[in-house]
């Protein structure tokens, strides 16, 4: 499955696209291997690797058309590839504040639609965001500095959704911002 998700994302040009600390397919590869090391499942750790394929709120190159789906499916499963669209889907201003709250809103982007996904999706839309966001904060000192705080505190607000092993990692990347 990662083999072809990496051809994938060679195809599209991940390589040569610029992200902080190099390279989108560098960022790409760290923020998958952070979800293995928090010991997230196969399908979390995949979407990691390929979470930008559709961009994102933060980060509008898209790799891939959404008319492509089905290829993202095929290279990593049905339920890592949901997991890709859900990340890329999200409206962060509309959705962030009430991820943790069943009753919350989460909306797409691309539709307009809100919905309100289950507590695993939340926790696996948490989880990543945290991935993604702490890769470039503990590469990025500007953006540490910048953005540390704001991070942190969203982060302890997301605490009830995050594994372990993420929270004790955003404490120690986030904790850097306050010295």
């Amino acid at each position: 499955m990662t083999a072809e998700a990496l051809a994938i994302l060679k195809a599209a040009g991940a390589e040569g696209i610029d992200h902080p600390g190099g390279t989108l397919l560098a960022h790409l590869r760290r923020v998958s291997a952070l979800l293995t090391s928090w010991g997230a499942r196969p399908a979390l750790v995949s979407a990691g690797l390929c979470h930008a394929f559709y961009g994102t709120d933060g980060f509008p190159v898209a790799l891939l058309d959404l008319g492509r789906r089905a290829e993202l499916v095929e290279a990593i499963g049905a339920e890592a590839e949901a997991l890709v669209y859900l990340y890329a889907s999200c409206d962060r201003e509309s959705s962030y504040r009430g991820l943790t709250d069943t009753r919350g809103t989460f909306v797409d982007r691309f539709t307009g639609t809100p919905i309100r996904p289950g507590l695993e999706a939340r926790r696996d839309f948490a989880e990543l965001t945290a991935a993604n966001e702490l890769d470039i904060a503990a590469i990025s000192p500007e953006v540490r500095l910048r953005h540390g705080a704001d991070l942190l505190g969203l982060f302890t607000r997301w605490q009830p959704l995050l594994s372990e092993p993420a929270w004790a990692h955003c404490c120690s990347v986030l904790d850097q911002a306050h010295h």
